[in-house]
Formats: structure tokens, C-alpha cells, sequence
């Protein structure tokens, strides 16, 4: 059976990717395809749900509302094609309309993270001139002490509006949406430990914990090509999520790998 509902509160693909997990986790619904304009919602289920369950669903995830069921469509006997007239072609409209707000992947696109990249580059290499002998461990010390208190700071700076990008992907925040609130300040930390050089030790087993962990929704959302916004420089920028992000991620993986290997 398949149902239509009108929804409320919704301002962009963020806000769509949010509604959206919240009504695929009611129990006995099977797919949900969620609109941007209109506001809409069409929900294929396996038995009847009551409205008010899915509308406190829906109010968990923000500052959204699903009312007045608009159609139903009856899927069993000869009713097939009906079914896919009405949801099939919803969910194709949807993600355009949802993620009309991402920008599409390329060169200028990610032009903040790649001088993030260079600026990070530049001063590690700065440092290792200024010590008169390369060191790679010292090097990607300081280049991870960059690279987690230049991305926790953009972190911090809509703390909010990063918690609730994170949660859409992230498999930790989605079960415990405080915890992309700490994030932050878990990078935060990790920054000045590589900057301090203190206990190299578990600081780099944290980073390969706290990345890995990362990793695998960034993975999960990348391969299921889901249209929705990179956290990485919190809600400042506009990144798309993509294999850049996977390639981020991995980075920091490797070196930390790499640097408790040459322990």
C-alpha cells in the first residue's frame, strides 16, 4: 500500500535527507520517496500506519510536520502499475528537486578544500626548511595537527548545522545524534595532540578509531550514491558528498597507520 502525505518545515536537501531516514525507520515501512517542491512524502508500506506515528517520526528529526494524507494507492491484485506510476516516479523527481542546493562535483567545487590542502602542504613544508632535515614522521605530525584545527574550527563554527549534516551519514551520529556535537571537539583535541606530540602513541590509535568509524558511512553513503552535503568543513561550505571524501578520510587513516608502523 502505498500513501501520500503533505509535509511542512522542509528548506533543503539536508532537511529532505533528514524526513527522509526518519520515516525509513518506522517499523513495516518498506521505501519513501520525499519531495522538496512540494513538500510531500509517498510511503510504501507493508500493512496500515497511523499518521500521527509517522508525523512523530518526522518531528524527531526537526522542526517538520506530516499531515493530511493526500492520496492512497491500494498495491495488492492488479494494482502493480498504479503503484509504480505513483512512487516510482516521485523518487526520480525527488532527489533533483531535494539536492537542488548541492553543487555538482568538480574543480571549483572543492577549490576550499583544495587550498586547505596547499595551506597545510605549505606549512609542513615550511617547518621541515625551518629544521634543517626532513623528518616524516615530525611532517605528518604537523600535517595532521593542521588538518584536524583548521577542520574542527569550521566544525565549530555552526556546531548545529554540522551535527545535523553529520547525522545523515555518519553510523555513530545516526544512533546517538549528540555525538556529532563531540566531533568536533574530538578532532579539536586530536589537533593539538599531534601539535603537541603527546602520547604519538594512542593519539594516533583515536585517529584510526575515530577515522575508521568515519569511513565506513562516508563509504556506505558514496557507494549507494546518495545526494547529499560532505560535513568535512561542517555547514560553511557547500562540498558534495563524493570519493573526495573517501580519499580525506583515508588519508588520515594512512598516516596514522603508517606512523604507529614506524614506531
Amino acid at each position: 500500500m502505498i500513501h501520500t502525505y503533505k509535509l511542512d518545515g522542509m528548506h533543503c536537501g539536508s532537511c529532505v535527507g533528514r524526513v527522509q531516514e526518519a520515516l525509513e525507520a518506522v517499523p513495516g515501512v518498506k521505501k519513501v520517496a520525499v519531495s522538496l517542491d512540494p513538500q510531500e512524502a509517498v510511503v510504501s508500506m507493508s500493512g496500515h500506519i497511523d499518521t500521527a506515528e509517522l508525523d512523530r517520526a518526522v518531528r524527531k528529526a526537526g522542526a517538520y510536520s506530516l499531515t493530511d494524507e493526500v492520496q492512497v494507492i491500494n498495491t495488492m491484485g492488479g494494482h502493480n502499475q498504479a503503484k509504480a506510476d505513483v512512487f516510482t516516479a516521485p523518487t526520480a523527481a525527488a532527489l533533483p528537486l531535494a539536492n537542488s542546493d548541492l553543487a555538482e562535483p568538480s574543480a571549483t567545487t572543492y577549490k576550499p578544500l583544495l587550498i586547505i590542502l596547499a595551506f597545510l602542504l605549505g606549512i609542513t613544508t615550511l617547518v621541515e626548511i625551518r629544521m634543517g632535515t626532513f623528518d616524516w614522521m615530525r611532517a605528518m605530525s604537523t600535517f595532521m595537527a593542521g588538518f584536524f584545527l583548521v577542520f574542527s574550527f569550521f566544525k565549530l563554527l555552526d556546531i548545529s548545522g554540522f551535527a545535523s549534516s553529520y547525522r545523515m551519514y555518519d553510523i555513530v551520529a545516526k544512533a546517538m545524534p549528540g555525538y556529532g556535537f563531540v566531533y568536533p571537539f574530538i578532532e579539536l583535541a586530536l589537533g593539538v595532540a599531534y601539535l603537541t606530540q603527546v602520547n604519538p602513541l594512542i593519539t594516533n590509535v583515536v585517529t584510526l578509531v575515530v577515522m575508521g568509524i568515519s569511513m565506513v558511512g562516508v563509504v556506505q553513503s558514496v557507494i549507494n550514491k546518495r545526494k547529499i552535503r560532505c560535513a568535512c568543513l561542517g555547514s560553511v561550505f557547500n562540498l558534495p558528498m563524493t570519493t573526495v571524501t573517501i580519499v580525506e578520510d583515508g588519508l588520515m587513516i594512512g598516516m596514522a597507520a603508517l606512523m604507529l608502523a614506524m614506531m
